[in-house]
């Protein structure tokens, strides 16, 4: 393996094992190139701000998976995923750029394939991440905190029976099942109706 892939595959495993250090010096290294080419192409700071977490969200989530490989530096993959994310949000803000997307003078090209597959993933995780949201606010109380205290905070069935007055283990079990079936048919309910 190259030295320069070397030191990228220990930024990659950095970032897999969310090691502060590297992500912050992964941050640090790139923030400002991409930040420049959002405000160069219409962006705010806050766009490029917002770009530059989205492109680290999905190079963090990627790196959770033993199987993805880096082809390039991560540089490379960050600035690459946060062109895609920008022309993704004006496009979907029906804001056309002054240019094509990744037209012929962007070395991008035919990397920008590969990562859109990458983005896809993120946008149906973020989408699928606020349907959930809407459906424990509309699950309602007591059970939005039973689930939240089970899966968030991961207390016991006994810790959980306590907090909510149930009178043993098993009968704090039984509400979150019934909590967690309510649950998916809200959450899949308005899946349907999208």
């Amino acid at each position: 393996m190259q030295l320069s892939l070397l030191k990228e595959h220990q930024l990659l495993e950095g970032i897999a094992n969310n090691d502060r250090k590297i992500t912050e010096q992964v941050y640090r290294d790139n923030y400002k190139q991409v930040l420049a080419w959002v405000q160069g192409r219409g962006g705010t700071a806050d766009d490029g701000e917002d770009v530059f977490q989205d492109a680290m969200t999905v190079l963090f989530q990627k790196s959770q998976n033993e199987e993805f490989r880096l082809s390039c530096k991560i540089g490379t993959y960050l600035v690459a995923v946060s062109k895609y994310i920008w022309y993704k949000k004006l496009e979907h803000q029906n804001r056309r750029p002054d240019f094509l997307p990744f037209d012929s003078g962007d070395e991008d090209v035919q990397e920008n394939k590969v990562y859109q597959d990458d983005i896809q993933i993120q946008e149906e995780r973020e989408e699928h991440f606020d349907q959930l949201n809407k459906a424990m606010i509309a699950l309602g109380e007591p059970c939005s905190s039973l689930l939240k205290a089970f899966y968030n905070e991961q207390k016991s069935m006994q810790e959980i029976a306590g907090q909510f007055g149930y009178t043993n283990p098993d009968n704090a079990k039984t509400q979150k099942y019934k909590c967690l079936a309510r649950l998916k048919k809200l959450f899949y309910s308005a899946q349907v109706h999208q």
